[in-house]
């Protein structure tokens, strides 16, 4: 502990699944310790588990239901909370600054501001990946913040009232929506909207009109889900057929225009909306970051430890850090590697007040899952007592569900999170399957 009596500033910047968890657990671990303060910065007010945001994009999880707000958390849990963007880091005088805050109409909210650290933990999750092909910024939609999530929503339900508005004689066009990326988000955003599809042709009576969406789904690799094991890939593009939902594989998306995905062996794919999963990088605010090591996806690199290669007072984690697994390859960017590493970095940044060795942190792999709607849910699960054990239909849907619970243990433990489980299922007695607004 301090022997100066000045508190230790743990600054965790990103407030995603990891960050929130990690704030969460060092709130209430110094919530009485006058030696200690916790700080979670993000620019957003609210947060939303990542994994859901496909739902959010489809209509059938409502963001303003679900969402956490980092203000009501802080209070709950004993951190502070600061709304902003990280612009860049001063090592040297261990602060960061705050890009400046803007309205909606462009007036300024706040100017650029310094925060100090004596621990700063970088969590500030990953973007989408274009890899500079063209047309992708103009054209397409992308679902890596709720923000975003939410806009495709709104330009489905655009798309679904020209449908529902027009005269039947007019009503001979398809509703092409093109995923590009055969990733987890891809596959079950295309498992999703088919259901939505089908709900929709449910009010067929009520409308007098029909919704033909077609779904297709484009992949670069020789397989879906290519970060899986094969017959997981085999097993959902089975199911994934079944709902007619198109699938391209070996196709490299050379071009989007406001009408087409444009392919490397000739391929014109008829689009109305274009969504862009293929690849993930950490924010460009990382590359080159007063000294710190990055890679080419600007993943800070970090140690077994999770501090930072060049600076012991950095740590990163989540999507952002690369950290050596095996074989020369990184941690995998998932749900579960990052609630690993909170759980590990509240033992560690405690050990480090202390003045005691950190941790090693040991990624373990406890399978895949992937969630094909109220069709099905495919994976696998692995553990200590378990090599590889293939799961499917409602035990692994039971599973699936499992992880977001988990997350929300994290947050506001067992009872808090039961009690949000029953409110949500009386909820979905009263309320429709779908927002359609």
């Amino acid at each position: 502990m301090n022997k100066d009596n000045r508190k230790h500033h743990f600054l965790i910047v990103g407030g995603g699944a990891a960050g929130l968890a990690l704030a969460s657990k060092l709130g209430r671990q110094f919530k009485r310790n006058e030696h200690v303060s916790v700080t979670l910065v993000d620019q957003q007010l609210t947060h939303i588990w990542k994994p859901l945001l496909h739902e959010v994009a489809a209509g059938s999880f409502d963001p303003n239901v679900n969402e956490i707000s980092f203000l009501a958390q802080a209070k709950r849990c004993g951190f502070s909370f600061r709304l902003g963007s990280l612009s860049a880091i001063d090592r040297t005088n261990k602060q960061i600054l705050l890009a400046p805050i803007t309205g909606e109409d462009g007036e300024l909210i706040s100017g650029e501001r310094h925060l100090n650290y004596d621990s700063l933990v970088i969590a500030v999750g990953s973007i989408s990946n274009d890899f500079g092909v063209p047309g992708v910024d103009e054209f397409c939609l992308y679902l890596d913040t709720t923000m975003q999530a939410e806009n495709f929503h709104r330009r489905l339900v655009q798309s679904y009232t020209k449908i529902f508005a027009a005269d039947n004689s007019l009503n001979n066009q398809k509703l092409n929506i093109t995923i590009i990326g055969a990733g987890a988000t891809g596959v079950e955003l295309a498992a999703q909207l088919r259901q939505i599809a089908d709900l929709l042709d449910s009010y067929m009576d009520i409308t007098g009109q029909s919704v033909d969406i077609e779904v297709s789904i484009i992949e670069g690799a020789d397989r879906i889900l290519p970060a899986l094991p094969e017959y997981l890939s085999t097993a959902t593009s089975a199911q994934l057929k079944k709902l007619g939902i198109a699938i391209y594989t070996g196709e490299r998306v050379t071009g989007i225009t406001d009408t087409s995905v444009n392919t490397a062996s000739g391929k014109v794919i008829p689009s109305n909306i274009p969504v862009w999963a293929a690849g993930i990088k950490a924010p460009a605010v990382l590359q080159d970051c007063d000294g710190l090591e990055s890679n080419k996806l600007n993943q800070l690199l970090v140690t077994g430890t999770l501090q930072t290669t060049v600076d012991d007072n950095i740590f990163a984690l989540g999507d952002c850090a690369a950290c050596e697994w095996k074989n020369g390859q990184n941690i995998p960017p998932r749900a579960q590697s990052a609630h690993q590493q909170a759980t590990l970095l509240a033992k560690s940044l405690r050990l480090r007040l202390n003045k005691k060795p950190l941790p090693e942190f040991k990624y373990r792999d406890y399978g895949s899952l992937v969630s094909l709607g109220s069709y099905s849910t495919v994976g696998n699960l692995m553990g200590k007592a378990i090599k590889n054990v293939r799961i499917e239909g409602m035990m692994a849907r039971l599973v699936y569900l499992s992880l977001y619970k988990m997350h929300q243990v994290s947050l506001f433990g067992y009872v808090r999170t039961a009690l949000f489980t029953l409110s949500n299922l009386f909820r979905r007695s009263v309320h429709p399957e779908i927002k359609l607004h």
